[in-house]
């Protein structure tokens, strides 16, 4: 079986990451000792160190990263129905079909799981059969591995957009260190950076204050 599941989804730096796990059902009980749980409850450490032990129980594990300029043109060209959450299931179905598994439980990104279920079904080129559930990430084991490798490739992704870039905070546009971050950024540079998603709409408000500061300056 497989579990698939996303990190990033809501950052305003970086990826979005898909992970997969793939493993034998009788080794469930192996990742459940291990201590896997939704990443979003472990700390960094805990999750790198569960990583390790997830690559060894598992029987094999795909990686996808979505990048910013990917995510934009989906948001913001994307039809009703084709946006994100489209973009998500295209690259879950990917990943699936890369592990080739007999059943897959996915964390559906969609507020219809059954939707997304459909939309992951239809991008698969294996025969697998999709069952997308909320907080799947949560009730799954092999759902909540999969969440640990998304969160610890995009934790590795955003270590690197440090190194280069200096320390942006957290990547999420709710991170007060991010927004100034980004809006010392567009003050020096006049435009977004690449490695971030310029169709959230946190760029409207860092404009609007710039456009502030400036009318309060002169």
């Amino acid at each position: 079986m497989c579990g698939i599941d996303e990190a990033g989804r809501g950052a305003i730096v970086g990826p979005l990451v898909i992970g997969g796990v793939l493993i034998d059902e009788e080794a469930i009980e192996k990742l459940v000792g291990l201590g896997v749980k939704d990443s979003k409850l472990l700390s960094p450490r805990k999750r790198s160190a569960l990583f390790e032990g997830i690559v060894k129980v598992c029987r094999d594990f795909a990686v996808l990263s979505i990048p910013p300029g990917e995510v934009d043109r989906y948001v913001i060209r994307g039809k009703k129905l084709r946006r994100l959450n489209y973009l998500e299931a295209i690259y879950m179905a990917r990943a699936i079909s890369r592990l080739a598994p007999g059943v897959v439980y996915a964390d559906a990104a969609d507020t219809n799981a059954v939707r997304f279920s459909e939309d992951i079904r239809r991008h698969l080129t294996v025969n697998a059969k999709v069952i997308a559930e909320h907080h799947a990430d949560f009730n799954y084991p092999v759902v909540s591995a999969a969440s640990i490798i998304a969160k610890v490739e995009r934790d590795r992704a955003v270590a690197a957009l440090r190194e280069k870039y200096g320390n942006f905070g957290s990547g999420y546009p709710s991170d007060w260190r991010t927004v100034e971050f980004l809006k010392r950024w567009v003050a020096r540079e006049g435009a977004a950076p690449k490695f971030c998603r310029s169709s959230w709409k946190t760029w409207a408000r860092i404009d609007q204050q710039l456009l502030k500061d400036i009318w309060q300056v002169s």
